[in-house]
């Protein structure tokens, strides 16, 4: 039987298809970096601080070296077709506890050698959107994997119970055969009970009619004694 925790799935499942696309949206924004407002770009994402801290350290890491937590320091990050010896910054910040978390990247402009700050901002603008697409990815992701782990359920339930069936509908033609052989002995035993007593009947007729034949012949030879004494 299916449980109400599995129905319960297969239906978010469904729903989770029904939502529409995502859509990534990117701000510029500020975030404080050694003790100053510091201007980058930022995504909001759904899911706890913890949570985008995890993936957003992982992202940065395939950029470059990571070092620290709030921010995470990059360097040696490749940004366009150059690699940058300057550091990038990430941040997250919390927005609404276990819901709703910002990702943040952002330069410091006297960090960077002249002419490059806004070619830097550019990419990082481009960068923060990727790892918010990829983290939307990531997440309908998971939920591709729920519903095919639903359907998968669904299916082997459904296999079961044509299984069972087939068993059931199995047994009920043994069933059948079963029923049809016991009627047809039913009425077999019929018939010899009914003949049974009829046998029973002509030999009770019977053993009366001998019995009258033995006590007139009883009679007889009595008669036949009595005949012998009188002769002289």
């Amino acid at each position: 039987m299916i449980s109400k925790k599995f129905l319960i799935l297969v239906i978010f499942g469904s729903l989770a298809i029904s939502l529409p696309a995502q859509s990534i949206k990117v701000k510029k924004e500020k975030a404080r970096v050694k003790g100053e407002n510091v201007e980058g770009f930022e995504v909001e994402l759904p899911g706890s601080y913890g949570a985008i801290h995890s993936d957003f350290t992982k992202f940065l890491k395939t950029f470059g070296k990571t070092r620290g937590s709030d921010p995470i320091n990059v360097t040696g990050v490749t940004l366009g077709t150059g690699t940058t010896t300057s550091t990038v910054y990430g941040v997250v910040k919390e927005k609404e506890k276990d819901k709703f978390s910002q990702a943040w990247l952002g330069i410091r402009k006297e960090e960077w050698p002249e002419g490059d700050y806004d070619k830097g901002m550019k990419e990082l603008e481009k960068m923060i959107y990727d790892f918010g697409k990829q983290y939307h990815q990531e997440k309908v992701q998971d939920e591709i994997d729920e519903s095919i782990t639903a359907l998968n359920a669904v299916e082997k339930q459904q296999q079961r119970l044509v299984n069972e069936n087939k068993n059931l509908t199995m047994k009920l033609e043994d069933n059948k055969r079963e029923k049809l052989q016991l009627e047809k002995a039913l009425e077999n035993n019929k018939v010899e009970y009914e003949s049974l007593l009829l046998k029973i009947d002509n030999n009770k007729n019977a053993q009366d009619s001998v019995a009258q034949a033995g006590v007139q012949i009883k009679k007889v030879i009595e008669s036949q004694k009595q005949k012998k004494k009188k002769v002289n």
